[in-house]
């Protein structure tokens, strides 16, 4: 479904569409507004100003997804936006920043995405050896996203990098919860990645997949989680942190408890005077969002990260009977927003992408939706179509994902998009009035 190309973007009554059309910044000062009696024109002011600090970047690949999609409606509504104007939009969720360039959850990633017109961005959650959160995808990804390897840290990691001999790979593993936080903080980020038939700690770390580049490493900036909220609300976004699953055994170091670590999170965003409705917080762990719902204000807005494919044999999202909990147990408990990956919402109908019967059981049952992960890497360049396995015959060319896109949008209904180079969400949004 198409509409109108270059619809302007209006402010509207409902509130999350204030939030997705006017950026956060803007909308927490139209949130007081609501909610406070008094005139605020300085405090609005000052908000569409930090927003306006950080101007719109979309560069070259938006249009180059466009030029190479095959002709039709969708193409000509597109090709019309081409000259903008291009606003920030909640549509556009940076991917642990924008990633498919930048060293993940750094300040360079967090930056670039809000200059791609990220509306939220993205800091997955973990902790360290004492306790501390820090921006990192996983407990135990530092031996693949940063320069520890490289550093005397090493002889703390968890499982010392081993070189590949004959048929065993090269390997090692280093956590966030082996070293302190000021350690943490000597640490550099790089482009995720490692070479598994690594003889070196040199050759290792640069295994830095085909569908990345190397071209704006450097050293990446490691971020805390709070330094992160203080980052993003200087870049006028909002929040969406993830609380990653502990690698170690919990309570950790004796009575650091689950809920206790998902109690700190929100607390951040309290000490820093976050407002509830700038901030979804997420997890793949049902009870992690439950726990948010029944003892926080920020559960309002708590997003499970569905990987129930991963988890249930059987899981298939055109099979009501393969999903449990169902969609209206998930309500009744007070879940708002399911987060499955792109391709467990579509499938594929007459030669069509489709909604899946799971997108519109999620619709049914009052759920909202946001999907991941958008332009993460080319599916035609690189063969790898995991995010695209439902509609694989309908992804031939780098330009076919804005079909899906336009699906996800038009037809599924999903709010927002994680993307792991934002612009391009950003310019669909815009083009199409989102």
């Amino acid at each position: 479904m198409v509409q109108a190309a270059c619809n302007p973007i209006l402010p509207e009554t409902d509130m999350r569409k204030q939030f997705a059309v006017l950026g956060a910044a803007t909308a927490l000062a139209v949130a007081i507004v609501s909610f406070v009696q008094f005139p605020v024109a300085s405090i609005e002011a000052e908000a569409q100003e930090a927003a306006a600090e950080v101007p719109i970047q979309l560069g070259p690949r938006p249009m180059w997804l466009v030029d190479n999609m095959r002709d039709g409606e969708l193409k000509t509504a597109l090709q019309a936006c081409e000259a903008g104007p291009f606003q920030r939009t909640n549509f556009s969720i940076g991917h642990r920043g924008a990633s498919l360039e930048f060293p993940e959850h750094t300040v360079e990633s967090y930056t670039a995405a809000a200059r791609m017109g990220a509306g939220i961005v993205e800091c997955d959650v973990t902790f360290t050896a004492d306790r501390q959160l820090v921006c990192r995808h996983a407990q135990c990804d530092l031996h693949t996203t940063t320069d520890i390897l490289a550093t005397p840290l090493a002889a703390k990691c968890s499982q010392p990098f081993s070189p590949a001999s004959g048929d065993t790979n090269a390997s090692a593993q280093c956590c966030t919860s082996d070293i302190t936080l000021a350690e943490f903080r000597t640490l550099h980020g790089k482009m995720d990645g490692a070479n598994p038939r690594a003889t070196t700690v040199e050759e290792y770390m640069a295994g830095t997949a085909d569908w990345r580049t190397d071209l704006y490493a450097g050293t990446g900036t490691l971020m805390t989680h709070a330094e992160s909220i203080a980052l993003f609300q200087d870049l006028g976004v909002g929040f969406t942190p993830e609380l990653k699953a502990p690698s170690v055994e919990m309570p950790f170091d004796g009575d650091y408890t689950q809920e206790a670590y998902a109690q700190q999170m929100i607390d951040e965003y309290v000490a820093a005077g976050i407002d509830p409705s700038l901030v979804y917080p997420q997890s793949f762990n049902l009870a992690d969002v439950r726990y948010w719902i029944d003892n926080t204000a920020f559960g309002n807005q708590a997003v499970f990260l569905d990987d129930r494919y991963d988890t249930l044999p059987g899981f298939d999202p055109g099979v009501a009977e393969s999903w449990s909990p169902s969609m209206e147990e998930l309500v009744a408990d007070g879940v708002k927003i399911v987060a499955p990956p792109l391709w467990v919402l579509v499938t594929m109908e007459n030669g069509e992408i489709v909604p899946s019967a799971y997108a519109e059981a999620a619709k049914a049952a009052g759920l909202e939706i946001i999907t991941w992960s958008f332009d993460r890497f080319s599916p035609v360049q690189f063969g790898d179509n995991w995010y695209y396995q439902t509609v694989v015959e309908a992804v031939e060319t780098d330009g076919d994902v804005l079909n899906l896109l336009d699906v996800l949008a038009q037809d599924v209904g999903v709010i927002g998009v994680f993307a792991d180079w934002p612009a391009t969400v950003t310019f669909y949004a815009n083009c199409l009035g989102l």
